[in-house]
């Protein structure tokens, strides 16, 4: 069964290989040549043979009409010098047998022939004799011919074509004898033309010989000839291929300064251009890549169809999707928006509009600002469209925090101002006639206005420290002292609220250059949170070590209430509170650990924040050791 498959394989390959030679240009050619020499040989062969046939079949009558005319003036002189004048019996068989006799002897030597029959005929149609020994009995019998007849009429052209009952094909010829008026008889020949058709024949055999031989060296010469066309042209086609893959390390060999040659030429002029065009568009190619890649904005690019067919990196990050997915995706199915809308963004003026993606609950929703631009094509007008995002979700928080904190600090200071206005308008309208209630009422005023100037000095600390006007003057500072004096400065507030607290400094810890005043601020601001959202029988640890070389790391921990997680992210900011309403009545302004953190910030360290709700919460800030100091 493998044997027969094997065999049936290599059956199926030897019709492919032959399906591809005829096929081709090089046995199209050798048919072509073979075809014109074989008509060539045709047309000069039909030629040749009817002339040649023609020549053969008039030389052959010819020569029997000569023999014809030749024997008729000899047996016209027998027939005249022996004719009797008187018309008795006796003497004209006696002279009669004598003429014939002679006449006889004349035919056998002179024009006997195996392929012809001669008769004598006389004036009466009778024979008189016959060149064939086997036809002697037609001698004295009286002929019908009709060439015989017109002969003896006087008629000289006499002839006739025919095939005999044995398929031979004969001439027949009759002349009269007499050359004036008077006819004494006929000479009737009948001739084979078999030996002129058998030269024919033998020609024809010689031709289609010759013709054949011709055919096979034109056909032999037709490989080598075409071979010359194709080669170059097979050269041509396997650098083609090359190139079509992306091979141009190869050209085409020059055989000749013929056509094909040039030919050869331009193509490797043409393959060294489409060399360095493929190089060129690979360049701007990886250019527009790079610049795609390395955008700060996200961009997507459709077809007339509004498929995606290119999405960079930065609007996969964006949108938090895959391009293998995305491409061939509609883009506005994408952009979450209907393709109505699209259009008409396209079509207008103000072709950019706001989108927010909410990519997970727990995130912050992501605002991004997409232009829509069509794509335009010279002769076919818009063939796509080009959508360039632009995550504002940073200008967003920006323009929210400043209205948050306008709307704060306006509510801020209208509290406290509204609070004082109640006291002074109930001061002014009696209450200052009872002195217990008035000063009551002056007592709150008072604490309003500390707050608000609390709150004035804080917002501009942080103005300062925003713009970098804040001095920061640094003195070395034992990190251990510094952590023990704010422990006794809460002492009194830790005892009110039975909470504990303990100092962990790490044993060994190096001093470090900061501003004291400063940190001792961003201390007592994270101590003083501590303290407020710990309950009592609360726990307070306030720790420091040097994790780094370079490095120092401090962290206040309590065991409070917590913060919930969503609000971790914000808590920073300023004037956020947890809760509101606890924390100003706790008399916080809400910017505390903002000015921590800018705090921090202007000495080189950063701030972070755990929390678990319920748990507890821990606040780590760190501030680097000057260079000096931590290669000491």
């Amino acid at each position: 069964m493998a044997a027969e498959v094997k065999q049936m394989s290599g059956a199926a390959a030897a019709d492919g290989k032959s399906n591809r030679f005829f096929h081709s240009i090089q046995a199209k050619l050798i048919i072509i040549y073979v075809l014109l020499i074989m008509i060539a040989m045709q047309l000069i062969g039909v030629y040749f043979i009817q002339t040649l046939e023609g020549s053969l079949k008039k030389d052959f009558i010819d020569n029997r009409n000569y023999q014809a005319r030749l024997l008729a003036q000899y047996a016209e002189d027998y027939f005249r010098d022996n004719q009797l004048q008187d018309a008795g019996k006796g003497g004209t068989e006696r002279l009669t047998k004598r003429t014939l006799g002679d006449v006889n002897q004349m035919v056998n030597s002179l024009f006997a022939s195996g392929q012809a029959e001669i008769q004598l005929i006389d004036a009466n149609g009778l024979v008189l004799t016959s060149s064939l020994d086997s036809n002697q009995s037609v001698v004295g019998s009286k002929t019908t011919q009709t060439e015989v007849t017109r002969a003896l009429q006087g008629i000289k052209d006499n002839q006739r074509m025919f095939v005999d009952l044995d398929g031979s094909r004969k001439l027949i010829i009759a002349k009269p004898i007499g050359s004036g008026i008077k006819v004494y008889g006929a000479v009737y020949i009948i001739a084979s033309m078999e030996e002129v058709y058998n030269t024919m024949n033998r020609i024809n055999r010689f031709f289609i010989s010759g013709t054949l031989i011709a055919l096979g060296l034109t056909a032999v010469l037709g490989v080598f000839l075409s071979s010359t066309i194709t080669n170059p042209v097979k050269a041509l086609t396997k650098q083609a291929t090359a190139v079509a893959e992306g091979r141009f390390d190869e050209k085409v060999q020059i055989m000749g300064q013929d056509e094909l040659g040039q030919l050869g030429q331009t193509f490797n002029f043409m393959m060294e251009r489409l060399q360095e065009a493929l190089t060129l568009h690979e360049e701007e190619k990886e250019k527009l890549a790079s610049i795609l890649s390395n955008m700060n904005d996200g961009l997507i690019a459709s077809d007339d169809q509004g498929r995606i067919i290119v999405i960079n990196r930065r609007a996969k990050q964006l949108l938090k999707v895959n391009e293998d997915t995305t491409l061939g995706m509609p883009i506005s199915e994408l952009l979450g928006v209907t393709p109505s809308v699209v259009r008409k963004l396209e079509a207008s003026e103000d072709n950019a509009t706001m989108l927010q993606f909410v990519h997970d609950e727990e995130d912050d929703p992501l605002f991004v600002r997409v232009t829509f631009t069509t794509i335009h094509s010279k002769g076919r007008g818009a063939v796509g469209t080009i959508a360039v995002l632009q995550d504002v979700t940073g200008q967003e928080k920006l323009e929210q925090s400043r209205r948050e904190f306008v709307a704060n600090v306006s509510h801020e200071l209208r509290t406290p101002l509204t609070t004082i206005k109640s006291y002074l308008e109930a001061l002014e309208d009696g209450a200052l006639e009872e002195p217990q209630l008035a000063g009551k009422f002056v007592n709150v005023a008072h604490n309003e206005t500390e707050r608000m100037i609390r709150l004035v000095n804080d917002l501009l600390q942080l103005s300062r420290l925003d713009s970098r006007q804040a001095l920061i003057a640094k003195e070395r500072t034992d990190v251990a002292e510094m952590l023990e004096e704010v422990a006794d400065r809460f002492s009194f507030q830790l005892e009110q609220r039975d909470i504990e607290i303990e100092v962990a400094v790490e044993r060994g810890l190096k001093p470090i250059l900061l501003d004291r005043d400063r940190i001792d601020q961003v201390l007592d601001n994270l101590v003083s949170n501590a303290i407020k959202y710990t309950p009592e029988q609360g726990r307070i640890r306030i720790a420091a070590c040097c994790p780094e070389p370079a490095r120092l790391e401090v962290s206040v921990q309590d065991n409070g209430i917590g913060i919930p997680r969503k609000d971790q992210a914000r808590i920073f900011e300023r004037f956020y509170r947890v809760d509101k309403a606890r924390s100003r009545s706790m008399g916080g302004t809400g910017l505390g650990l903002s000015i921590a953190r800018e705090i921090v910030k202007a000495h080189g360290g950063t701030i972070q924040l755990e929390s678990e709700l319920g748990q507890g919460t821990k606040v780590t800030f760190t501030l680097p050791y000057p260079q000096e100091e931590a290669v000491g």
